[in-house]
């Protein structure tokens, strides 16, 4: 079966943005469980069961069919032109691809998982983790686009981006365990200025 080129290169491109837009947000999914187990019944439980609806919805009907047409599109690309498999920078692309298996892969064990409610992962671990993708996303288009030009300046950019994004996540989580401690000490501080029902006023002494 011949199809033209063009067409499977927009389906590979297609497929490639519904994997990555599934795999952010399956991850996002992984760390609102994960959080959700620090809510009070029964609102963790309503959390969990809805999560759960959308890992498997979300992770069975676009993430994987997804991921499954991006390589069999590449796979028939590079069959129907395979001198792109003498090109240096394609080799650098397939790299990152395997890395991108692995990703999936590992992404498959912490559904599997989170499923069974065993996922040790800290939400912060998560979305570091969470970061990974986009991590390749980027290595892949700029070796697309770039290829072998400047492919320096394009390693320094993607270690200057991942550190950028790991000082963000780790900014994101100071700020917000302090808005959390702020809540706290402000619910504490309205408990005490609250008076118990039925209570006199001032302190009476003995003698009265």
């Amino acid at each position: 079966m011949s199809v033209d080129f063009d067409i499977l290169k927009a389906l590979h491109i297609i497929f490639m943005v519904a994997w990555f837009s599934g795999t952010f947000y399956v991850v996002r999914l992984f760390i609102y469980n994960k959080e959700a187990e620090k809510k009070d019944e029964p609102e963790k439980i309503i959390l969990q069961r809805q999560y759960a609806i959308m890992l498997k919805r979300l992770w069975y009907i676009i993430t994987w069919p997804a991921f499954v047409l991006l390589f069999v599109c590449g796979i028939w690309m590079l069959v129907d032109q395979p001198e792109f498999l003498k090109k240096g920078y394609m080799h650098i692309k397939l790299g990152f691809l395997v890395l991108l298996v692995i990703y999936h892969l590992i992404n498959h064990r912490i559904y599997d998982r989170t499923k069974k409610g065993i996922l040790k992962m800290s939400s912060f671990s998560l979305r570091l983790w969470n970061e990974v993708a986009t991590l390749i996303l980027v290595a892949v288009v700029f070796v697309v686009v770039i290829k072998t030009k400047n492919w320096i300046y394009g390693l320094l950019g993607l270690l200057l981006f991942a550190f950028a994004m790991s000082l963000g996540v780790f900014l994101y989580r100071r700020f917000r365990e302090k808005d959390q401690q702020e809540a706290v000490e402000q619910k504490a501080n309205e408990l005490l200025e609250e008076k118990p029902e039925g209570s006199e006023e001032g302190v009476r002494s003995p003698d009265e």
